[in-house]
């Protein structure tokens, strides 16, 4: 099978540090060019020093010659710059965006949310995510030539409560408290960000229904339940580098139990490598996936109040972001879905 030359735009920030990571371990491509903007000229061991094998990359202004001649090129730019970017490459370029420019399909929840023109909408990147007709999205990334990769709380979120509403168990009234860790913001210095001020600090964010993630998660559990499901959101910054917990709860139709609901969630992901739904009685932690690119989940149902709850910790920069980006690679190219992905969490 032939070797393909990847590039990686936005490759100073944690996004892009976290693709180069990973492809350095794929025995299938070959990193070419890495770019950023107000960075470029810099060496990448600037800015990830933990990149050894890369150290002495120069960092090359982002554009679309510099990408063009490449069979693929990740794009892990600020949400906004990957649409005019991407109408630049040529054909015969397999585009994997990092961003939300290309996630939504409703034109007007984007404008709401993202106060911008919609640029379009490609293929999501969840290959895990039960859809219409409680099949997964697995099948619309095989051969796709641009993809849009999920935001880390729709991931989260997402694969947490889908299963319940593609099944008919959950009836609606979601609310998903979610806590992530400081690199979700990224890299560019705000001072809520700073030592002195996040850590040994919790505090939320977003509160209210803003988050721009709300519609993206709201768009794959209307896709899951095939009607309108709205979700009250609340974001939290915890005092960590990595790592997203989401609790989800959900109403759940009428007499159901604990054992129906994590019977579902086991027909669901008995066959997803990089989902676990963990024994009875085991809650995910952020430790346990720190790394990886898998997906904890426990379910369990509040019966006295007739609710589900829904606990998944991620990697918000593996799994929630740069892991989910080359399962796409390997989905798209024809590679076995599992190369170049760690499967174990680092812990303690």
């Amino acid at each position: 099978m032939q070797v393909l030359s990847v590039a990686v735009a936005g490759a100073s920030g944690y996004a892009g540090g976290e693709i180069l990571r990973l492809l350095i371990g794929h025995p299938e491509v070959t990193i070419g060019a890495v770019t950023a903007a107000s960075s470029a000229g810099d060496v990448l061991a600037r800015h990830h020093p933990q990149l050894a094998p890369l150290a002495d990359r120069v960092l090359q202004p982002t554009t679309a010659d510099t990408l063009a001649g490449h069979d693929v090129v990740f794009l892990a730019l600020p949400h906004g710059a990957s649409a005019a970017l991407a109408r630049q490459l040529p054909e015969g370029v397999t585009v994997i965006d990092c961003g939300a420019d290309f996630r939504l399909t409703e034109p007007a929840a984007w404008q709401e949310f993202y106060g911008s023109e919609h640029a379009g909408s490609w293929a999501y990147g969840m290959p895990g995510l039960v859809v219409e007709g409680g099949v997964k999205q697995r099948g619309q990334l095989v051969d796709a030539t641009h993809i849009a990769v999920p935001g880390c709380y729709p991931t989260a979120s997402s694969l947490a409560l889908a299963t319940a509403f593609s099944t008919g168990l959950a009836t609606g009234d979601v609310v998903i408290v979610a806590a992530s860790g400081t690199s979700g913001a990224g890299k560019s210095l705000k001072p809520h960000l700073l030592a002195a001020e996040a850590m040994g600090s919790m505090s939320p964010y977003g509160v209210g229904g803003v988050h721009r993630h709300t519609p993206e998660i709201e768009q794959n559990l209307t896709r899951a339940a095939e009607q309108p499901v709205t979700v009250s959101f609340t974001p939290t910054l915890a005092p960590m580098p990595r790592g997203i917990l989401a609790t989800c709860s959900a109403r759940v139709a009428p007499g159901t139990t604990t054992d129906q609901l994590r019977a579902a969630y086991r027909d669901t992901y008995d066959t997803e490598t990089f989902v676990q739904v963990l024994p009875e009685g085991v809650w995910p932690t952020t430790a346990a996936v720190l790394g990886s690119n898998n997906v904890q989940i426990q379910v369990t149902g509040d019966e006295r109040v007739g609710r589900l709850i829904v606990v998944a910790a991620i990697d918000n920069l593996t799994k929630g972001t740069a892991g989910g980006a080359v399962q796409c690679l390997n989905l798209a190219r024809g590679f076995d879905e599992q190369l170049g992905l760690p499967t174990t969490g680092v812990a303690p």
